[in-house]
């Protein structure tokens, strides 16, 4: 039986390489389409959950993993010699940046070394890691190709970008769209075929490369626009208007306006990587990417502008910020989940403390809180605690909590998230 058929019979045998937020999701939605499926991770203690039925991701159920656990769907291993069993593999590591803004394929390229002296004739791989146009072709296929197996006819490769969006209560792995584009229209036909067994709805396009450049679209989208509401944010404050009553005016035009908001800086495992991934590429053609890199400019330089507001609205109150107590709430990167990955309460932390503020937080999603190495004392939110800072700082707006309780005991409240639309008290500014 080819590799075409056992897909469509459901009896491949899948292989996801990284359970994280991508991985562990999609190893699910394969698991639940039948097919058995082999984790894995580097990391020994996420594959000793995941063999005890336990997640470790919110938008996966622990009672949705475990029964799949249980029948034998799903097992974990750090052993990449597993990839022999598997008829596919979906690559799902991170695609961070290094210091320098330039992007960092140490992962794509270490798994992938990880798997090819495992692969098979016969076999499917798919990478999902957000990355430049050119990485799946450039990179990702002679190291695959090294081994003497070959793309197109040996083995079939394609880049199918993730588009998880943590938290999303409507949108997540199986009816998200998902863009597949392979290295010969052959790779195209077998990830189709596959993705289809456990995705919605499977856009098909030309090229790898066009479904990297979407992925990249779709985030330096938001990051642009985005940016444009930070600057008007600024620019707004300057002419006493408030942005935020501006947005909800604009959004109510039915057509041509899409409503973005601005806040204390961008977070997240993509929008703020990104626009760099793309703006590093084009310069391999001699292009600039001078809208886009202006746009990065704005969004980095937020958690500065959030600094020296909220020292404004101190010295409103006859308060420096050294040695004043600040309560930061919410520190995960957007409200209702834990993820802290490029989150702007980091650097605003570390501003906080380089200015020797006095500075505590409370998030309900997340137990520990560190900043170059320097632990962040945990409160709860009680009228005490509220009492006893000098200003409670916005910058996650969670929905859990109870901003009453924070309007009616705060000695001042900067809120970067306009979460307290509702509340008419000169106690309160906004960003």
């Amino acid at each position: 039986m080819g590799l075409r058929e056992r897909i469509e019979s459901g009896e491949a045998i899948l292989a996801v390489v990284g359970l994280g937020y991508v991985g562990l999701p999609l190893a699910v939605e394969m698991a639940k389409a039948g097919h058995r499926v082999v984790g894995i991770d580097v990391l020994a203690e996420k594959v000793a959950l995941l063999n005890g039925g336990t997640s470790y991701i919110p938008d996966v159920p622990t009672d949705e993993l475990a029964p799949l656990v249980e029948r034998g769907l799903i097992e974990a291993t750090t052993d990449f010699s597993r990839v022999a069993e598997a008829d596919a593999v979906a690559i799902c590591v991170p695609t961070p940046l290094n210091e320098t803004k330039e992007p960092d394929t140490s992962y794509m390229e270490d798994a992938t070394r990880a798997i090819a002296p495992h692969l098979h004739p016969e076999m499917l791989i798919t990478l999902e890691s957000t990355t430049y146009p050119g990485t799946t072709e450039e990179i990702i296929q002679p190291i695959l190709e090294s081994g003497g197996l070959k793309v197109g006819t040996d083995l079939f490769l394609a880049f199918s970008p993730e588009r998880v969006d943590p938290g999303n209560p409507v949108f997540q792995t199986r009816n998200t769209p998902k863009v597949v584009g392979g290295v010969t229209p052959q790779c195209t036909e077998h990830a189709v075929a596959l993705y289809g067994r456990y995705i919605d709805t499977i856009v098909p396009v030309s090229t790898t490369r066009v479904a990297e450049m979407s992925k990249l679209l779709e985030n330096t989208f938001r990051g642009v626009n985005i940016a444009l509401m930070n600057e008007l944010l600024m620019l707004c404050e300057r002419m006493d208007i408030n942005l935020w009553e501006v947005i909800e005016a604009a959004k109510t035009k039915p057509f041509g306006f899409m409503p973005f908001y601005p806040g204390p800086g961008l977070g997240g495992h993509c929008i703020p990587i990104d626009p760099f991934y793309l703006s590093w590429k084009a310069r391999e053609f001699d292009f600039r990417t001078e809208f886009i890199d202006l746009s990065g400019r704005i969004n980095e330089n937020m958690p500065y502008y959030v600094i020296t507001r909220l020292m404004d609205a101190m010295n409103g109150q006859r308060k420096p910020l050294a040695g004043s107590r600040v309560l930061m709430l919410g520190v995960a990167y957007k409200a209702d989940i834990d993820d802290m990955r490029e989150s702007p309460a980091i650097k605003i932390a570390e501003l906080l403390l380089d200015k020797d503020a006095d500075l505590v937080y409370h998030d309900p999603y997340v137990d520990r809180f560190a900043v170059s190495g320097v632990e962040v004392g945990r409160v709860e939110l009680t009228a005490e605690t509220i009492a006893a800072a000098d200003v409670v700082l916005i910058v996650t707006a969670h929905t859990s909590v109870d901003y009453d309780l924070i309007v009616n005991n705060a000695n001042l409240v900067f809120d970067t998230r306009n979460a307290l639309a509702a509340y008419d008290s000169g106690s309160v500014v906004r960003l």
